[in-house]
């Protein structure tokens, strides 16, 4: 009778014993995992960077002063060509026309990409923002870039990418750059930067060259989209990809409206736009640094004036 208790006893012991071995080794076996995920994480981020500064010697290293770059050097350049405003008597403009570009209407690819191009062929642009970024822009989908670099190598950063339904072969009143929002600041982790009143005033310009033209961008609005019809700070991408000037407008105004700041950039439907898109928190919502073309008849240290004038709501 007493030597059943004390089985029981011993047996209990025994799962105990294996439970306490199950949970140490299913611990060991996260940490492992774990340890894994960082150090592939970490090579990840050395193979981005180093992809990254192979293609900036190759860009930087074309961009020297020849016949062919001299007309895209990185000075404002005309917003896009549309008939100048019309009287009071005429028709309001319903619909922008294409336009081509101003200094390029043969399409020729600047010798720099085309020695990007070599590289991959998908590189399509290059993105500066100050001392943030530096990095090619490439298209292809919306997808094949989510987990690849810029010559198309696996990598959990990614690749700046522009949005597949831009096209370049006229001059686009809308560019969409996605990225992803990386805590290592990686592509575009660092556009958090620019909802800092003090980081936006002294950086309130992008440059953005395409292989056909080169381009500079005033920052006019930064904050949280909803991408869900009919929700607070909903913006319509779509809208602001179409040609047609009242959805345009209102598209805009619902960057304006979103913006942590208040404004004194004037933005028209006309302007070429560049909006730098990444995730947040939640799946329908868009972190976006909003900008425009500076215009032919405009100074940046004029604009800058403005940007100063803006305030956190």
């Amino acid at each position: 009778m007493e030597r059943n208790p004390r089985k029981r006893r011993r047996n209990r012991h025994r799962r105990v014993r294996w439970q306490k071995w199950a949970i140490i080794l299913a611990a060991g076996g996260l940490v492992i995992f774990g340890a894994v995920m960082l150090i592939g994480y970490g090579m990840d981020m050395v193979s981005a960077r180093r992809t990254s500064q192979e293609l900036r010697d190759v860009y930087y290293h074309e961009a020297s002063p020849t016949p062919e770059i001299a007309e895209m050097t990185p000075s404002p350049t005309p917003g896009p060509t549309i008939p100048a405003s019309p009287a009071p008597t005429q028709t309001p403009l319903a619909r922008l026309p294409g336009v081509s570009y101003p200094d390029n209407p043969k399409l020729q690819i600047s010798s720099r990409f085309k020695a990007l191009q070599k590289e991959s062929k998908y590189i399509v642009g290059w993105l500066t923002l100050g001392s943030l970024l530096d990095e090619p822009v490439v298209q292809k989908d919306n997808e094949y870039f989510l987990k690849r670099d810029a010559k198309g190598k696996e990598n959990v950063n990614g690749a700046l990418f522009l949005d597949v339904a831009v096209s370049l072969k006229t001059r686009p009143y809308t560019l969409i750059i996605y990225g992803h929002n990386m805590k290592s600041g990686a592509m575009f982790g660092n556009l958090r930067n620019f909802e800092n009143s003090g980081f936006y005033h002294n950086n309130p310009f992008i440059s953005f060259d395409t292989m056909y033209e080169n381009g500079r961008y005033v920052v006019f609005a930064v904050g949280n989209i909803s991408t869900e019809a009919g929700v607070r700070n909903n913006v319509d991408f779509l809208a602001l990809l179409s040609s047609n000037v009242q959805q345009r407008q209102a598209a805009i105004n619902a960057l304006l409206k979103a913006s942590v700041f208040t404004n004194s950039v004037e933005v028209r439907p006309e302007d070429q736009l560049l909006l730098l898109v990444t995730c947040v928190d939640k799946d329908d919502e868009r972190r976006v640094v909003a900008a425009r073309r500076v215009r032919d008849d405009e100074t940046e240290a004029e604009l800058k004036k403005l940007v100063e004038r803006s305030r956190k709501k």
